[in-house]
């Protein structure tokens, strides 16, 4: 029932300061640019920074060759489910100086991870530096794997649509001779475009993985993974049966964290991008 009091009929109760009080401040979601350095030269790079005070477990998203799809709206949709999100360009790539090569994209992953680690770095981008996961489409699904191969501390990687850049030339060397290799590799990788690039040639890459094949195909990063989650996503670009076939020499290997998921579309996922990103979402989830 509603009671009409006239002015001065009842003497006002004291103000309650606790509903003067200001809420606390929420740390809100931002984009932060920063150049990470890289043996001797400074990568291009930003870290969408999640709201909340944190800290924030964080995932390092890497682009593949050269990197037309960069898959930053995955980055949006992590940032909204709370995790920080550092996306660079390696050197020598979209503008980032320095000479692209693989091996330079190998030590550029690790100088990413190292940035993040770095305590003042840390605490301004409120992310927990001991939560780190790596997720990589086609050659950065490469750099995941040689990355958290050569860093236990990582806490899991996700590969969406990765290229085993090494075990595709040993393929090939397998059907003809090395220089028929390096020739055949080379051309594929001229086909991917290389006008973002730096300082390479398809034939100079090709030989860098002719003289790095054994040591950098997927088999032989199995036992340093075999003990952490790794997700495996594939399309229909061809890739599938290798990265699966790494999935099961994982489990083979013991690893009972592995999972798969196939979607029945182009390398960039061009028509499953919400599928796609409920996926990683549900897999990041995991590790709350």
């Amino acid at each position: 029932m509603l009671l009409c009091l006239t002015i001065g009929s009842v003497q006002a109760a004291p103000l309650d300061t606790a509903l003067l009080a200001k809420p606390a401040a929420t740390a809100k979601a931002s984009m932060e640019t920063m150049q990470i350095p890289s043996h001797g030269s400074s990568m291009n790079a930003l870290v969408y920074v999640a709201a909340g005070a944190g800290p924030h477990p964080a995932v390092i998203l890497l682009h593949g060759f050269p990197g037309n799809e960069r898959n930053l709206d995955l980055a949006q949709d992590m940032r909204r489910a709370g995790w920080d999100v550092l996306f660079f360009n390696y050197r020598g790539s979209w503008g980032t100086p320095g000479d692209f090569s693989f091996a330079h994209s190998i030590e550029d992953v690790a100088s990413a991870i190292a940035y993040l680690r770095q305590p003042e770095n840390a605490k301004r981008l409120r992310l927990d530096p001991s939560r780190i996961v790596l997720v990589g489409h086609s050659m950065g699904g490469f750099m995941a794997v040689q990355a958290a191969a050569a860093d236990p501390a990582i806490k899991g990687v996700g590969m969406i649509s990765a290229a085993d850049l090494a075990g595709r030339f040993v393929e090939m060397q397998a059907q003809g001779t090395k220089d028929d290799a390096v020739t055949k590799m080379g051309a594929a990788l001229g086909e991917e475009g290389m006008a973002p690039l730096a300082g390479c040639t398809p034939d100079g890459l090709a030989r860098e993985l002719a003289d790095h094949a054994s040591g950098w195909a997927f088999g032989s990063m199995v036992a340093a993974l075999k003990d952490r989650p790794v997700f495996v996503i594939t399309s229909n670009d061809g890739l599938a049966p290798a990265d699966n076939a790494f999935a099961s020499a994982l489990r083979q290997a013991g690893d009972k964290q592995v999972t798969t998921l196939h979607l029945p579309t182009d390398h960039a996922y061009s028509d499953q991008r919400q599928a796609l990103s409920r996926a990683v979402l549900k897999w990041l989830a995991t590790f709350k």
